[in-house]
């Protein structure tokens, strides 16, 4: 029978100790590293140390697991993500699995669901239930627009709205006239389908344009 080996990145001490606990007891999974922090974990990737399945917290110090998702992605590394996390909202689900996340499991998850998830995984496939798909796809369903309905120049106008830079100072970045840079804002406006720079914020974050 071959090991599935394990890696652990989790900020809660007592969390990770739990799941290794749990996990221990199955001949199949080894816990080869637990970690803290999103750091740790990509300088174990980095350090080349063997692993199969990272079980990856989200809200983390030094690196979040959104940040360890886009990382893995550019290292091209072969251990494969199962995000576990408190949070059940179809958005964080969708962007996990955008980033590459192989499954993704909310904290209470019973331990047959989390076992079955890993040996799911460990075989190449995705894991996500059947509740978190349907918070996933309700989610998506609800977007009325994609990321590439915004033209680069719309796009690039958005970032630097969302860093809370003035139309005359965006205008003065991109050496163009103010009265370009408002009719940009109104498109975007327009195409979200809000009303204010507050809103347009607010939903451009939920829809990971920002």
């Amino acid at each position: 029978m071959n090991e599935i080996k394990v890696i652990i990145a989790d900020d809660h001490k007592l969390f990770r100790e739990g799941l290794t606990g749990l996990l221990q007891k199955y001949d199949d999974i080894k816990i080869i590293k637990s970690v803290g922090d999103g750091f740790e974990f990509i300088e174990c990737v980095k350090n080349l140390v063997e692993a199969d399945i990272a079980l990856l917290d989200i809200t983390m110090p030094n690196k979040d697991g959104f940040q360890v998702l886009r990382e893995l992605k550019t290292l091209n590394a072969t251990i494969k993500p199962i995000v576990i996390s408190m949070y059940n909202d179809g958005n964080y689900i969708a962007k996990c699995a955008k980033m590459g996340a192989y499954g993704y499991l909310l904290k209470n998850t019973d331990e047959s669901e989390l076992v079955l998830a890993i040996r799911t995984v460990s075989k190449g496939k995705k894991y996500y239930s059947a509740e978190i798909s349907e918070k996933m796809i309700n989610f998506m369903s609800t977007q009325s627009i994609s990321e590439n309905v915004l033209s680069n120049k719309e796009t690039e106008v958005l970032g630097l709205l969302s860093k809370g830079l003035t139309t005359n100072e965006i205008a003065a970045k991109l050496y163009v006239s103010s009265r370009t840079i408002e009719t940009h804002r109104g498109n975007i406006l327009k195409k979200l389908e809000v009303k204010n720079t507050a809103e347009l914020i607010k939903k451009a974050t939920e829809m990971n344009l920002i």
